[in-house]
């Protein structure tokens, strides 16, 4: 018995390793913004003008629509640029999401991501609360991806992008 058991073992030792694929990454911020919502909302409603107030971006360009389907191309300080494209729009709710339709890994870490954008009110009279998530998968989806597109690297780089987004939006509403 104790040579079938030691069998087993060595058998189940030398089979191959299957590794799975990346699991899907989260990041969620907020910030509360001292006016109004729809002060807030006139500054992000319009899905192709992000580099108005995000200071990452160099520039960004789109096709003009606000409807499911709308893209974007962000363009980075580095020059390295990505294709969003616009799933949900609503007016009324002050929310929209998007997600990644061309990607860059040089210009952002994430192979795959779709983030929700919602504007409601804040605590205060006349604030406002800017809330960003999402949901991706990092920049190699290999099974050893390197450091700089692992899924650390992609959660530092959405999470940093977006705190940087809304301290933007902040300073430019406020």
């Amino acid at each position: 018995m104790r040579n079938l058991c030691l069998s087993i073992a060595l058998f189940c030792a030398t089979l191959p390793t299957y590794a799975h694929g990346p699991t899907p990454q989260k990041a969620k911020e907020s910030i509360v913004i001292h006016a109004p919502v729809a002060k807030v909302w006139a500054e992000v409603k319009q899905f192709d003008a992000i580099a108005n107030w995000h200071p990452d971006l160099k520039k960004s360009e789109g096709d003009g629509s606000n409807q499911s389907g709308g893209k974007r191309t962000l363009t980075f300080q580095n020059d390295q640029s990505i294709v969003e494209e616009l799933d949900y729009y609503n007016e009324q709710e002050h929310e929209y999401s998007y997600r990644l339709k061309t990607e860059n890994p040089q210009a952002f870490p994430t192979s795959s991501h779709t983030v929700e954008l919602k504007v409601s009110d804040g605590d205060g009279e006349g604030s406002s609360t800017v809330t960003l998530k999402s949901r991706f998968y990092r920049g190699d989806t290999g099974n050893t991806p390197p450091e700089n597109l692992n899924d650390e690297a992609a959660v530092k780089a959405m999470t940093q992008f977006f705190k940087n987004g809304l301290a933007g939006l902040k300073q430019k509403v406020e």
